[in-house]
């Protein structure tokens, strides 16, 4: 495992998009559990688009406007519903004390979506894990499973980091409404600026 990739991979991971978003998110209404069952959401997430790039069906959405396209505009609409819905306070952002297990479903099912839905990390990934594999390499497969694997471990760790954070400052927040009400605000105008970047994103 080369430091080359580890690095890269932190800066990947760590830099703020969805996942991070919806991840702060969660552990700001929904407490330090929440916050680590998004990060599982946003983990699984990411598997498809690597299966994808491992078998080379990334490069259908790079070829194809068709595919790429209606990926592209589901994950857009699904980032807007997800504007909607925290601005409505039924969203990301709802407070919720209870953790019941459908809250458990509902914010790993969210978490799942956000990142697949997003053909941009397809693309990403077939382009990103080559580069770490030498020509010479015995196994590729083996070679490139390993490093999706590393990739999806780290994911998850700065995830749950985030999360954890976020549920630590989670009382100074939701006892104070006038704060929840501009970081609902604020998520709801992330949620829209990420779906912006994502509707003029091409192949």
């Amino acid at each position: 495992m080369s430091l080359d990739f580890l690095i890269t991979t932190l800066i990947i991971v760590a830099s703020p998009g969805t996942g991070v978003l919806y991840t702060l998110a969660a552990g700001l209404s929904r407490g330090p559990k929440a916050s680590v069952v998004a990060a599982f959401g946003c983990t699984l997430g990411i598997v498809p688009h690597m299966a994808a790039a491992i078998l080379g069906l990334a490069a259908l959405l790079h070829t194809s406007a068709v595919a790429f396209h209606t990926f592209k505009y589901a994950g857009v609409a699904y980032l807007l519903y997800m504007a909607w819905m925290t601005l409505k306070e039924h969203g990301a952002l709802k407070v919720e004390l209870d953790n019941s297990g459908r809250s458990v479903l509902q914010v790993t099912v969210q978490a799942i979506l956000i990142n697949i839905l997003n053909p941009k990390l397809s693309i990403f990934f077939f382009a990103f894990l080559p580069q770490f594999v030498q020509a010479n390499e015995a196994h590729p497969l083996a070679r490139m499973l390993e490093l999706s694997a590393v990739f999806m471990l780290l994911t998850f760790v700065v995830f749950v980091g985030y999360g954890l954070f976020a549920a630590a400052i989670r009382s100074h927040v939701i006892t104070r409404p006038r704060i929840l009400t501009w970081m609902r605000r604020a998520f709801a105008g992330a949620f829209v600026a990420l779906g912006a970047k994502l509707a003029v994103a091409d192949r």
